[in-house]
């Protein structure tokens, strides 16, 4: 009985171990390659598979999602014989599992070796500087050399990607060094550029500034000129038709001798009023002077003894009602303004009316200097 239990444990034991050889789960994306005594038989599908107990075998497993590889900085020489680091990343995707497992020991190794060969046959056409600037143009034959080379393999290559390239530590320094000094240029261009247009347009705006300010100073000037003009003009009307109206108005009073003689002896104290005057002799003959007078004056061109013809008497304009001004300060003002304007015409009427030189000025009485004159002497006697 016990010997019929152990058989029978030892069955149940190798149904269990044959079950689980048999059942064989494959993960989504994943493909197992399954070999019969050594040698390829199938390939199973992601899902719930059957196997041949103690057959057959899932040898490899095939990760079927794009993978990315970096592989570490490869020292590259440029076509100028310059050392280069190059780090570059590869994406690529397994097509055939099956050829991938028995084409290619190792396509991970395989893309990195093919990857490093590549790239030096391309950076050794070219110099540094078309090194550093053409990186899609590696990229883009990197990708074709790789794609073609891998295709038999059952991996195709998407994508590669030059991470870095790093030139010397030197040549790094000496293309910064350029890199400022070009920078440095370009500023000093633009500077340059920009204090130009400051002075140009600077220059403008002067230009313009005196060219307006020209022609307001012609206008002006101009302006002036006009208003000059106008201005002598009706001060030689006003004066024409002040000595039209006074020649008329004297006509038209015909004045005589006596008039004339009279007006002269209304100007002698005006002209005893000068300072060049020393001796002021009154005559005692005066009388007779007096008489005389009229007859000297007579024989004077151009005044008739007696005044003819028609003269009619001068229109007077009739004067413009000035408006009043009430009482208090501001009447005040206005009366004190108008007394100091008609001293002022007073005095301006004495000077006017005092003789010009070449006419003999009579003084007075008696002299500053204390000289005296006969009775019966005229004139001045000359200051000795």
């Amino acid at each position: 009985m016990t010997a019929f239990l152990i058989v029978l444990a030892l069955i149940a034991l190798l149904v269990i171990v044959t079950l689980i050889k048999s059942v064989r789960v494959v993960q989504q994306q994943t493909v197992g390659i399954v070999e019969r005594f050594g040698k390829y038989k199938v390939a199973l599908q992601p899902g719930l598979n059957l196997l041949t107990p103690f057959v057959d075998k899932v040898r490899y497993t095939i990760d079927m999602r794009e993978q990315v590889v970096a592989f570490p900085p490869q020292g590259v020489i440029t076509e100028d014989n310059l050392m280069v680091s190059i780090d570059s990343v590869i994406y690529f995707q397994v097509n055939d599992p099956v050829r991938a497992t028995y084409e290619i020991s190792n396509y991970i190794q395989a893309i990195e070796q093919l990857t490093m060969t590549t790239l030096r046959n391309i950076i050794g056409g070219m110099d540094l500087e078309q090194t550093l600037t053409s990186r899609e143009e590696i990229n883009e034959k990197l990708r074709y050399v790789l794609d073609e080379a891998t295709g038999k393999w059952g991996i195709r290559v998407n994508r590669v990607e030059l991470r870095s390239i790093d030139p010397p530590p030197s040549i790094q320094d000496s293309m910064e060094k350029q890199m400022r000094a070009d920078r440095d240029k370009r500023a000093a261009i633009l500077t340059a550029e920009g204090m130009r247009q400051s002075a140009v347009l600077s220059a403008e705006g002067q230009k313009q500034s005196a060219i307006l300010t020209a022609q307001g100073d012609r206008e002006s000037r101009i302006l002036r000129a006009q208003a000059e003009r106008e201005a002598r003009i009706l001060k030689a009307q006003g004066e024409a038709q002040a000595i039209t109206t006074v020649f008329n108005a004297i006509h038209a009073g015909k004045p005589d001798q006596s008039l004339l003689a009279y007006q002269y002896l209304q100007m002698l104290p005006s002209i005893a009023q000068g300072d060049a005057n020393k001796v002021w002799i009154v005559p005692s003959e005066i009388g007779d002077a007096l008489k005389g007078l009229g007859s000297a004056v007579g024989k004077a061109t151009g005044i008739p003894q007696q005044a003819e013809g028609p003269f009619p008497e001068p229109t007077l304009e009739a004067a413009e009602e000035m408006p009043e001004v009430e009482a208090g300060p501001a009447r005040d003002a206005a009366v004190a303004e108008a007394d100091v304007a008609v001293q002022e015409a007073i005095a301006a009427a004495q000077n006017a009316a005092v003789g010009s030189g070449g006419i003999p000025r009579p003084t007075g009485t008696a002299n500053p200097s204390g000289d005296s004159q006969a009775p019966g002497d005229f004139g001045a006697r000359p200051q000795g």
